[in-house]
């Protein structure tokens, strides 16, 4: 049993930054009137508060709580409405891509709305070749290309806090470890970024430095708001010494790890309480009531490897899970950070309910819903394209306009579309009902008529439900009454991408890559001269003939298209493919 208890082998040699905006919802609203900064501001969905700014903080409200309990405690807060999560998507993508700007190896991947992850390992490494040996007068270069942008930093310290607190700070004449100068500069990255973000796009965020993903993700929180913390080294355990890695994860509650989810959670504590643990009531959100941490379970017996794959294993569970469990409670996430994409993986709607258990309400829920998934898609894969517009000169010619035309097309196409409810346990005799999360899906092939543009997203959505999203539900809930819903969720996923220039594109856009050959080739374009001005000049001039044709011998034939390309200008042709 000894030698299935042994902890996996640590790998601690990537710079990973988490940034986590704060309060986001109330954000995006504050960025458009700052003078809701200093007044206790929330944000309302249905009838809960689902953010709310520190300011409110400090009276007293917090999230999930109910609007009456919420005026009652704070008579004078603000509350917006926010059910349009439209503009938390939109500036969701714009921070997004002002962070991802930052990134050399475009490992940048967004969590929700409010939460993103850089691997910055390269931009480090790169750095650390050019320290000063004045470590207090260095400079950090953000540019592969341009050696003057980026930003003076004193490189002999860390920048923000540091987990454990009680980690002491190096003279200046004493040697640091590789992997502690390293963190140095990951926390004056992000600390540069940080500041950035808040004076150009005015948001301040919250953000955590870690050689993993669920470090750098778990210890952003112990510094909030506006603050960031980096977990330091030594990280692997030695002897008596946990490390500070494990330390730190240890007395996080089991469900707080990210990677082990709601269904996991509630199994390994029903394990270690040798019961179901009993949960907070609430309107729709609940907690349990009581913690069962990531010591607790590491340190039980019972629990390794083996017996974490028999317990959490099973029918839609990937394979392995029992070993990636027992390295998350060991502090070991070697995850990659995602590569950016042009498109997401799928696009989800959801909404939950008290109460849903008739078809006439399951239908305008599901118009609802398929109206706001309907709109994300145009907003999420659709892109701009020129096309020419030719006009007609005087004497007839057709020539291409200055100014060419926008049009719409798909970056992506979903194949599928996934219907999902969560229904509610019945009444127990006793009046109470036994808290449920079970999920049950169905998925079928998108109609391709969601692809239309010249109808309305109205009439597009009225007849996906008709046509498809009734039908599905009638598998998941054969009987015609009985049922009640306490959540439905609409997804498109299986994303094909279409032709475009990202890496993950399904081929390469041909037409728009004879668009752009005019403008690439326009240095090697043939102009007719005089016949005085070509006198002196050879017969062959840049690899043609005195007649306007290719010479022979400067012919090349492109290995990618077939075509027939002057030898002085493959290079530039080349580009395109």
């Amino acid at each position: 049993m000894e030698a299935k208890r042994v902890p996996p082998a640590r790998k601690d040699g990537r710079i990973i930054i988490h940034f986590d905006y704060d309060a986001f919802y109330c954000s995006v609203f504050e960025a458009k009137n700052p003078a809701l900064r200093s007044l206790p501001f929330a944000v309302q969905q249905k009838q809960i508060i689902v953010t709310c700014n520190y300011e409110a903080r400090r009276r007293g409200l917090h999230k999930l709580q109910l609007i009456k309990e919420a005026r009652r405690v704070c008579p004078d807060v603000i509350i917006e409405l926010g059910e349009d999560i439209s503009r938390f998507r939109d500036a969701s993508k714009e921070l997004y891509g002002f962070l991802k700007a930052y990134s050399w190896s475009g490992k940048v991947e967004r969590l929700g709305f409010d939460e993103v992850w850089l691997d910055v390992s390269d931009l480090v490494d790169y750095n650390m070749q050019l320290l000063n040996p004045h470590l207090s007068q260095s400079f950090f270069q953000t540019s592969r290309e341009d050696p003057m942008e980026g930003f003076s930093f004193d490189a002999s310290g860390l920048a923000g806090h540091a987990y454990p607190p009680d980690w002491k700070q190096h003279s200046s004449s004493e040697s640091v470890s590789d992997l502690t100068m390293r963190m140095y500069l990951g926390s004056h990255l992000a600390q540069h970024m940080r500041h950035q973000l808040e004076q150009q796009k005015s948001y301040t965020s919250t953000v955590g430095i870690a050689t993993s993903k669920i470090l750098s993700k778990l210890v952003g929180n112990l510094n909030k708001p506006k603050g960031q913390t980096s977990v330091m080294p030594p990280l692997a355990p030695s002897g008596d010494d946990l490390g500070n890695a494990q330390t730190f994860l240890d007395g996080h509650e089991i469900g707080e790890v990210p990677g082990i989810g709601l269904k996991l959670a509630q199994k390994l504590r029903d394990f270690i309480l040798q019961r179901p643990a009993a949960f907070d009531t609430g309107l729709v959100y609940g907690g349990t009531k009581q913690n069962v941490t990531v010591v607790d379970v590491r340190c039980h017996p019972e629990v390794n490897a083996e017996m974490l794959e028999r317990l959490l294993g099973g029918p839609g569970s990937p394979h392995g899970i029992g070993f990636k469990v027992w390295c998350l409670l060991h502090a070991v996430d070697d995850t990659e950070v995602s590569q950016a994409k042009a498109v997401p993986s799928q696009i989800s709607i959801e909404d939950s309910y008290i109460r849903l258990d008739t078809m006439p309400e399951l239908l305008k829920e599901l118009d609802g819903l398929t109206r706001s998934l309907m709109r994300r898609m145009r907003i999420d894969l659709l892109g701009e394209e020129d096309v020419d517009k030719e006009e007609a000169t005087e004497d007839g010619t057709l020539i291409r306009a200055p100014t060419p035309l926008t049009s719409k097309r798909w970056l992506a196409h979903p194949k599928t579309l996934r219907l999902t409810t969560r229904p509610r346990s019945p009444l127990q005799p006793d009046g109470t009902r036994i808290r449920s999360f079970k999920r049950i899906s169905h998925s079928a092939p998108l109609p391709s008529f969601v692809f239309g543009l010249s109808e309305s997203v109205d009439a597009l959505a009225e007849r996906l439900v008709r046509e498809a999203l009734v039908g599905m539900f009638r598998k998941l809930h054969p009987e015609k009454s009985g049922w009640n819903l306490s959540l439905v969720n609409l997804a498109v996923t299986n994303m094909a991408e279409t032709a475009g220039e990202s890496k993950t594109a399904n081929g390469r856009d041909i037409s728009n890559m004879f668009k752009r050959q005019d403008d690439v080739l326009k240095d090697f374009r043939v102009r007719e001269d005089s016949p005085e001005s070509l006198e002196e000049q050879p017969d062959v001039v840049d690899g043609w003939d005195d007649d306007g044709e290719l010479a022979d011998d400067d012919r090349a034939c492109c290995s990618e298209c077939g075509l027939q390309i002057p030898a002085f200008a493959m290079l530039a042709h080349k580009r395109f493919h």
